[in-house]
């Protein structure tokens, strides 16, 4: 199963092949690396370059670090992005991303839709705070978790952009402080998640998606109220919809699963695969 995601609100994926992508967010145009595009493009990369203001250059094949090249001599390094009236920082970094997941506008609206003044929310492994701010803005409570602090100090300057003030910040291990959570009886009407494929832990411990997702979900899903729902999103491409079906066909406590792959389509009729979107209720 398969599910297309639309844009949000001032950005567009133009254009997607030979391994990268075309993307306008708000009015300024990037090239970016995407291994997921593995097609040929319909436009020449030629034709991509007179429209984009920066072109990212990996180090290596691969690598999520690298140097931005400015193709427009008036091109900003940081710039503001209204997405469903809410304004975020975007900005150009030492690795490929900017400060926002587009495709995650089918969470955004799920999350919008979901929530309520009276309703408690969890996002964890949280970056910059995209679906905290949609959250908030339902006058939810909002706990956002991140290890990182400049990812936390991001999703703050976008928090107060938007006057949003009651967010409680968490800088910690996501999985950590869902485990802490768990033990201290907290409860949640709605988790978010959004993993590394791998990583390493505050004292160097190891995080391997496909090892630790199990036991991470069941924490997780112990912190849920009876009917409340968790969405996860994985991008490992060792996790296919069958390893996350197998996966939450063993878990316990839960009435309902719905895993997709999650794609979405370039205005020029490319499709393009954005890994698995999962959303399990509690019993």
């Amino acid at each position: 199963m398969r599910i297309v995601t639309e844009f949000p609100s001032n950005y567009e994926l133009i254009d997607a092949g030979n391994e990268f992508k075309l993307e306008r967010w708000g009015e300024i145009i990037t090239i970016r690396p995407e291994h997921q595009a593995y097609f040929k493009p319909e436009f020449s990369i030629e034709h991509w370059k007179e429209l984009a203001h920066w072109e990212f250059i990996p180090n290596s094949a691969g690598s999520l670090t690298g140097t931005w090249n400015r193709l427009k001599g008036n091109a900003p390094q940081e710039w503001t992005m209204d997405v469903d009236e809410l304004l975020f920082h975007l900005q150009i970094t030492s690795n490929k991303h900017i400060g926002l997941f587009p495709e995650q506008q089918i969470n955004w609206s799920f999350i919008s839709e979901y929530l309520t003044a009276e309703k408690r929310f969890l996002n964890a492994f949280a970056y910059t705070g995209a679906a905290s701010c949609f959250g908030a803005k339902t006058g939810a409570e909002i706990v956002h978790c991140d290890s990182v602090k400049p990812m936390i100090d991001w999703a703050k300057k976008n928090a107060e952009s938007n006057q949003f003030q009651t967010v409680k910040w968490v800088l910690e291990d996501a999985f950590k402080f869902i485990s802490r959570e768990r033990k201290r009886g907290n409860k949640y009407d709605l988790v978010q998640m959004d993993p590394p494929a791998w990583g390493l832990g505050a004292n160097k411990e190891k995080w391997k998606l496909e090892k630790d997702l199990p036991s991470l979900l069941e924490e997780a899903i112990d912190l849920l109220q009876p009917g409340g729902t968790l969405i996860l999103n994985t991008y490992s491409p060792k996790m296919n919809l069958a390893k996350i079906n197998s996966i939450c066909s063993a878990l316990a406590n839960i009435s309902e699963v719905d895993n997709k792959e999650l794609w979405m389509k370039t205005t020029t009729g490319k499709n393009l695969y954005y890994g698995i979107l999962t959303r399990i209720t509690r019993i």
